[in-house]
Protein backbone atom coordinates (compact mmCIF):
# COMPACT_ATOMS: atom_id res chain seq x y z
CA UNK A 1 0.00 0.00 0.00
CA UNK A 2 1.42 2.97 -0.89
CA UNK A 3 1.60 6.28 2.07
CA UNK A 4 -1.05 9.19 0.33
CA UNK A 5 0.35 12.25 1.47
CA UNK A 6 -1.92 14.76 3.96
CA UNK A 7 -0.87 18.56 4.81
CA UNK A 8 -2.27 20.18 7.07
CA UNK A 9 -2.42 24.23 6.70
CA UNK A 10 -1.42 24.96 10.26
CA UNK A 11 1.43 24.17 12.55
CA UNK A 12 -1.78 24.58 15.69
CA UNK A 13 -1.72 21.39 18.15
CA UNK A 14 -6.10 21.06 18.25
CA UNK A 15 -5.89 20.94 14.26
CA UNK A 16 -2.99 18.70 13.77
CA UNK A 17 -4.61 16.29 15.99
CA UNK A 18 -8.17 16.55 14.91
CA UNK A 19 -6.41 15.74 11.52
CA UNK A 20 -4.32 12.54 12.64
CA UNK A 21 -7.43 11.11 14.38
CA UNK A 22 -8.82 10.49 11.17
CA UNK A 23 -6.12 10.41 8.37
CA UNK A 24 -4.33 7.48 10.28
CA UNK A 25 -0.96 5.95 9.58
CA UNK A 26 0.02 3.61 7.45
CA UNK A 27 -2.59 4.55 4.85
CA UNK A 28 -2.07 8.56 5.55
CA UNK A 29 1.20 10.46 6.45
CA UNK A 30 0.17 14.00 7.93
CA UNK A 31 2.49 16.75 7.94
CA UNK A 32 1.34 20.19 8.82
CA UNK A 33 3.13 23.16 7.41
CA UNK A 34 2.60 27.32 8.77
CA UNK A 35 0.43 28.98 5.95
CA UNK A 36 -1.78 31.81 5.56
CA UNK A 37 -5.41 31.46 5.66
CA UNK A 38 -5.58 35.10 3.63
CA UNK A 39 -8.70 35.58 6.05
CA UNK A 40 -8.30 38.43 9.32
CA UNK A 41 -6.45 37.28 11.81
CA UNK A 42 -10.31 37.08 13.49
CA UNK A 43 -12.44 35.80 10.78
CA UNK A 44 -16.17 37.46 11.47
CA UNK A 45 -18.57 35.67 9.06
CA UNK A 46 -18.88 32.13 8.23
CA UNK A 47 -18.40 33.17 4.66
CA UNK A 48 -15.01 34.46 5.95
CA UNK A 49 -13.97 31.19 7.89
CA UNK A 50 -14.86 29.15 5.29
CA UNK A 51 -12.91 31.07 2.61
CA UNK A 52 -9.86 30.49 5.04
CA UNK A 53 -10.37 27.19 5.50
CA UNK A 54 -10.22 26.82 1.53
CA UNK A 55 -6.99 28.94 0.95
CA UNK A 56 -5.10 26.81 3.59
CA UNK A 57 -6.30 23.99 1.75
CA UNK A 58 -5.00 25.31 -1.37
CA UNK A 59 -1.32 26.41 -0.06
CA UNK A 60 -0.75 22.87 1.28
CA UNK A 61 -0.92 21.08 -2.29
CA UNK A 62 1.96 23.58 -3.45
CA UNK A 63 3.80 21.96 -0.94
CA UNK A 64 3.48 18.29 -2.60
CA UNK A 65 1.54 17.04 -0.73
CA UNK A 66 -1.36 14.56 -2.41
CA UNK A 67 -4.33 15.90 -0.18
CA UNK A 68 -5.07 19.42 1.25
CA UNK A 69 -7.04 19.90 4.37
CA UNK A 70 -7.74 23.83 5.85
CA UNK A 71 -9.31 24.39 9.30
CA UNK A 72 -10.73 27.22 10.03
CA UNK A 73 -12.00 29.09 13.59
CA UNK A 74 -14.19 32.39 13.41
CA UNK A 75 -16.76 34.00 14.65
CA UNK A 76 -20.26 34.85 13.43
CA UNK A 77 -22.83 37.29 14.83
CA UNK A 78 -26.40 36.34 14.95
CA UNK A 79 -29.43 37.91 15.98
CA UNK A 80 -29.17 36.47 20.12
CA UNK A 81 -25.37 36.98 20.29
CA UNK A 82 -21.63 36.37 18.75
CA UNK A 83 -21.63 32.65 18.31
CA UNK A 84 -17.76 30.33 17.36
CA UNK A 85 -17.58 28.86 13.89
CA UNK A 86 -15.42 26.81 12.34
CA UNK A 87 -15.35 25.35 8.95
CA UNK A 88 -13.09 22.75 6.68
CA UNK A 89 -12.19 22.42 3.44
CA UNK A 90 -10.46 19.16 1.64
CA UNK A 91 -8.51 19.94 -2.01
CA UNK A 92 -6.86 16.83 -4.24
CA UNK A 93 -4.43 17.42 -6.51
CA UNK A 94 -6.71 15.94 -8.64
CA UNK A 95 -8.36 19.29 -8.12
CA UNK A 96 -11.72 17.53 -5.65
CA UNK A 97 -12.61 20.15 -3.24
CA UNK A 98 -14.78 19.45 -0.07
CA UNK A 99 -15.81 21.76 2.16
CA UNK A 100 -17.68 21.06 6.03
CA UNK A 101 -18.70 23.49 8.94
CA UNK A 102 -19.11 22.77 12.37
CA UNK A 103 -21.19 23.41 15.68
CA UNK A 104 -21.53 26.92 17.06
CA UNK A 105 -21.87 28.21 20.79
CA UNK A 106 -22.79 31.77 21.80
CA UNK A 107 -20.31 33.27 23.40
CA UNK A 108 -20.84 35.50 26.70
CA UNK A 109 -21.41 38.79 26.17
CA UNK A 110 -18.17 39.81 27.68
CA UNK A 111 -15.76 38.24 25.30
CA UNK A 112 -18.64 38.83 22.28
CA UNK A 113 -17.71 42.84 23.32
CA UNK A 114 -14.06 42.30 22.81
CA UNK A 115 -13.90 40.77 19.37
CA UNK A 116 -15.97 43.78 17.98
CA UNK A 117 -13.75 46.05 19.55
CA UNK A 118 -10.82 44.51 17.21
CA UNK A 119 -9.39 41.82 19.87
CA UNK A 120 -8.80 38.08 18.07
CA UNK A 121 -10.68 35.27 19.96
CA UNK A 122 -7.66 33.29 20.99
CA UNK A 123 -5.90 36.22 22.91
CA UNK A 124 -9.03 37.00 24.89
CA UNK A 125 -9.38 33.38 25.54
CA UNK A 126 -5.56 33.49 27.69
CA UNK A 127 -6.34 37.00 29.34
CA UNK A 128 -9.49 35.41 30.21
CA UNK A 129 -8.25 32.02 31.72
CA UNK A 130 -4.79 32.74 32.49
CA UNK A 131 -3.25 30.23 30.62
CA UNK A 132 -1.03 30.73 27.67
CA UNK A 133 -1.73 28.70 23.94
CA UNK A 134 -5.62 27.49 25.18
CA UNK A 135 -5.58 27.72 21.37
CA UNK A 136 -3.85 24.86 20.89
CA UNK A 137 -5.41 22.64 23.71
CA UNK A 138 -8.82 23.44 24.50
CA UNK A 139 -9.96 26.30 22.84
CA UNK A 140 -12.59 28.85 23.61
CA UNK A 141 -15.35 25.34 23.02
CA UNK A 142 -13.34 23.71 26.07
CA UNK A 143 -13.75 26.65 28.37
CA UNK A 144 -17.80 27.16 27.42
CA UNK A 145 -18.79 23.24 27.97
CA UNK A 146 -17.00 22.75 30.97
CA UNK A 147 -14.58 20.44 28.63
CA UNK A 148 -17.40 18.32 27.15
CA UNK A 149 -16.25 19.52 23.79
CA UNK A 150 -12.73 20.65 22.94
CA UNK A 151 -11.30 22.53 19.63
CA UNK A 152 -9.55 19.21 18.92
CA UNK A 153 -12.82 17.62 19.25
CA UNK A 154 -14.94 20.19 17.29
CA UNK A 155 -12.38 19.86 14.15
CA UNK A 156 -12.27 16.51 14.52
CA UNK A 157 -15.96 16.42 13.74
CA UNK A 158 -15.36 18.56 10.84
CA UNK A 159 -12.12 16.22 9.56
CA UNK A 160 -14.98 13.21 9.87
CA UNK A 161 -17.19 15.05 7.58
CA UNK A 162 -14.46 16.09 4.94
CA UNK A 163 -13.10 12.49 4.85
CA UNK A 164 -16.93 10.65 4.38
CA UNK A 165 -17.20 13.24 1.50
CA UNK A 166 -13.79 11.93 0.08
CA UNK A 167 -14.89 8.33 0.70
CA UNK A 168 -18.03 8.88 -0.78
CA UNK A 169 -16.57 10.40 -3.91
CA UNK A 170 -14.69 7.31 -3.94
CA UNK A 171 -11.60 9.45 -3.54
CA UNK A 172 -9.46 7.26 -1.10
CA UNK A 173 -7.98 4.68 -3.70
CA UNK A 174 -4.61 4.43 -3.76
CA UNK A 175 -4.19 5.09 -7.45
CA UNK A 176 -6.47 8.44 -7.48
CA UNK A 177 -2.52 10.20 -5.67
CA UNK A 178 -0.46 9.14 -8.70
Amino acid sequence: MKTIKVGIGSTNQAKIDAVTSVFSYPKYHVQSFSVPSSVSSQPFSEEETKRGAIHRAREVLEKGMSIGVGLEGGVVPMDDGLYVCNWGALKTVTGEEMTAGGAKIRLPKEIAVQLYEGEELGRVMERYTKKKGIRHKEGAIGVFTAGHVDRANLFQHIVQLLYGQYQFCGMDKEDRNK
